[in-house]
């Protein structure tokens, strides 16, 4: 791993980079920020063979945190100062910093297709990334994303049309931010759109189940994610 710092309209976003294969993979944080969390789940993805980078969504914002997953939205303080960093990094912001982490795994030496994954707020990013660069992005997945397919104009069911590959969206059995008429709004988004795609059910799991720091962490359930997330990559990548 090492750290680098990319350029972009708004400022200088840092980031982590990880391995070093010919085919690139973009991590969308949670919104607990970069951390030791997020640079070891990358390394699991590189160690398949991919060149692997975890932006910081936050970047505009920083310095911010640190935050524990564990207990952050138990402290109002730390709660509200979450809710802001979130509230303020649009859906298209992160669209527009995509191109950047491209170009960023470009010039690692990952020119060939890219994919994408995210986890809580980084899921619906990742899809939107995937519609956003239809010609370079080949496989989104989503892992216990919020707000797949809400009311709002950039909620990423309105845009999976754009989509040129495969999605795969991971959902807490149980998941305020993901019921399930949002996932019967995605999955008719996606159908109509004939996107490949997989809409999977992790049976009680909860929001967060996937990321080792969380206080809900569930390890049959990430083993089962990680089969998951490295499937859809080898069909779609390589």
């Amino acid at each position: 791993m090492r750290e680098i710092s990319i350029k972009t309209a708004d400022g200088t976003c840092a980031a982590s980079l990880h391995g070093s294969g010919a085919v690139g993979v973009i991590l969308y944080m949670d919104a607990f920020g970069l951390r030791p969390a997020m640079d070891a789940m990358a390394e699991r993805i590189a160690i398949l063979g991919y060149t692997v980078i975890v932006p910081d969504l936050f970047y505009r914002k920083a310095p911010y945190g640190p935050f524990d997953a564990r207990t952050a939205f138990n402290d109002d303080a730390k709660r509200a100062e979450l809710m802001g960093l979130i509230g303020g990094t649009t859906q298209a912001m992160t669209q527009a910093d995509t191109g950047y982490f491209i170009r960023a795994l470009d010039d690692a030496g990952a020119t060939g297709q890219v994919g994408t994954v995210g986890y809580c707020m980084g899921g619906g990013r990742a899809i939107n990334a995937a519609a956003a660069y239809p010609d370079r992005i080949r496989a989104a997945a989503s892992f216990h994303g919020g707000n797949l397919a809400a009311d709002a104009p950039d909620s990423p069911h309105r845009h999976v049309a754009s989509i040129k590959g495969r999605v795969y969206v991971g959902v807490a059995g149980v998941d305020r931010s993901f019921p399930p008429e949002q996932s019967a709004r995605l999955a008719q988004a996606l159908r109509e759109a004939e996107i490949d795609h997989t809409i999977e059910n992790y049976v009680g799991k909860q929001h967060g189940w996937c990321v080792p720091d969380h206080g809900v962490f569930d390890a049959e359930g990430a083993e089962r994610h990680w089969v998951r997330l490295a499937t859809l990559f080898r069909e779609t990548l390589g």
